[in-house]
């Protein structure tokens, strides 16, 4: 049997956090997913190799084990140990070679579902498994769908509907939501054994062409004539929940920004709480003036020396 590096197959470091092979895994399953390679039989074995080697170092359990196996495999290659000498027996779960055990979908599209090495060491059971024996096939796979939607949408809330296996179903995408913001329909993923997988709708926001998005809160232009800028005054201002009244202080300046607080994007999962709105002022200067406004235009520029 030989040895497999699922460190090597993600390309992670043995000291990689959780957080960093769970990065790296998803980078690769995006790459390599068959869906993305049609005409790459290649890409279908890297995918399944991808799945295994996450299958384990994204649980703690399996890494512990699998890490102890790894030192124990690396001290007798040091020895010069030779190729089929290792002793396997007291890292095998007692699963004969060769067995298989399909995993979801994944096994009927793409062959078997574990290598030997994995079925040996942990027994071809998945982390989502449960106790089922060989043969048996697990929860279905879970599957991701983009859905987009406007500012306001995200601002207030939509419904998006959907048919899922047969049925007209649909989606409340809560208030606040942001690009990457996943929506989960439970058992609306692909059919399995023990019950199908999730659907995630993952959110993009479509970009507004009066409001730019950071986080929670907003920004947005507000043109403002010299003299309000010069003198004070008020402007109003266009907000997702409508039109308000903005206090412009004597001497603004350009591109200055005046917060106006709790008029940005509602928090999600926070009710009543919301980001702020920045309006940065674009003052605007005449472009044409009369003689009498040129000659207090000079007026003032003599008062200035």
């Amino acid at each position: 049997m030989e040895y497999k590096d699922y460190y090597k197959i993600l390309g992670v470091e043995r000291s990689a956090s959780e957080k960093e092979i769970k990065s790296a895994y998803r980078k690769l399953a995006m790459q390599y997913h068959p869906d993305k390679n049609p005409d790459d039989g290649s890409a279908a074995d890297r995918f399944k190799e991808i799945n295994e080697a996450y299958e384990v170092l994204g649980d703690a359990d399996k890494r512990s084990k699998y890490d102890r196996l790894g030192s124990s495999y690396r001290a007798w290659e040091r020895t010069g140990g030779q190729p089929g000498g290792f002793d396997w027996s007291q890292w095998t779960t007692g699963t004969p070679g060769g067995v298989h055990v399909e995993v979801g979908d994944f096994a009927d599209i793409f062959g078997s579902g574990f290598s030997d090495f994995f079925t040996a060491i942990f027994g071809g059971m998945g982390s989502q498994a449960q106790g089922f024996s060989r043969g048996a096939r697990m929860k279905g796979r879970d599957v991701e769908q983009p859905v987009s939607i406007t500012l306001e949408e995200a601002f207030s809330g939509t419904t998006r509907n959907l048919r899922r296996n047969g049925k007209q179903i649909e989606v409340t995408i809560p208030a606040g939501a942001k690009s990457g913001t996943r929506v989960r329909l439970s058992g609306q993923g692909e059919e399995g054994r023990s019950g199908p997988g999730d659907l995630y709708l993952v959110v993009s926001v479509q970009p507004h062409p009066r409001f730019e998005r950071k986080g929670d809160d907003l920004y947005t232009d507000v043109p403002v004539d010299l003299y309000t800028a010069v003198l004070g005054g008020e402007v109003r201002v266009h907000t997702l929940s409508g039109e308000v009244v903005l206090k412009i202080p004597a001497g603004s300046q350009p591109n200055q920004s005046l917060r106006l607080k709790a008029r940005g994007m509602p928090k999600l999962q926070t009710k009543g709480k919301f980001g702020d709105l920045y309006a940065r002022l674009e003052v605007k200067l005449p472009s044409k003036t009369s003689k009498r406004e040129r000659e207090l235009f000079e007026e003032l520029k003599n008062l200035q020396k």
